[in-house]
């Protein structure tokens, strides 16, 4: 994946667990004393702001939109045949899946995508895996859009092709 870099007005960048945001507006703040610059990320998906800190963006793992290259690799992640966690009772399976997502990397993300498709195709998912579904499937089809240049709706019927 892309290496750390400034982001620009407009710019659109990917914040673990959040999704796709646009930076609207670089501001320096007072903190304890100190100037900082800070991110303000508006997120796609909701329109929720999040301020983020420039000096520690990367750390946080701000990142740049995947390259086509790499959202082909998401998708053969997806039509993979193997199983990221296997963990038995669901809250420790839950947990891990959610660690996934808090990496902010699509390729974790397209592993919980996958593996909670199939898991839905053999028992009915607790109200906490559905929501992970949900999650794992809106942050991958907005970053897949965007790398790809195609419409999310299109996007989301590749996705379900691959589970049907």
């Amino acid at each position: 994946m892309t290496a750390a870099r400034e982001f620009k007005i407009g710019d659109k960048a990917v914040y673990p667990a959040h999704g796709v945001g646009e930076v609207t507006d670089v501001q320096v703040r007072q903190m304890a004393g100190q100037e900082r610059r800070f991110y303000i990320l508006q997120m796609l998906e909701n329109g929720m702001k999040i301020m983020v800190p420039v000096a520690t963006a990367s750390a946080t793992g701000l990142r740049s939109i995947i390259s086509a290259k790499e959202a082909r690799e998401v998708f053969r992640i997806l039509k993979s045949d193997e199983v990221a966690v296997t963990t038995q009772p669901w809250n420790r399976r839950y947990r891990e899946y959610m660690d996934m997502l808090k990496s902010g990397s699509p390729f974790e993300v397209a592993k919980v995508l996958r593996d909670l498709y199939r898991l839905r195709g053999d028992k009915e998912l607790s109200f906490g895996e559905r929501r992970l579904l949900d999650t794992a499937n809106t942050l991958l089809i907005v970053e897949l859009s965007l790398a790809l240049g195609k419409k999310e709706e299109d996007i989301r019927k590749q996705i379900d092709a691959i589970f049907a």
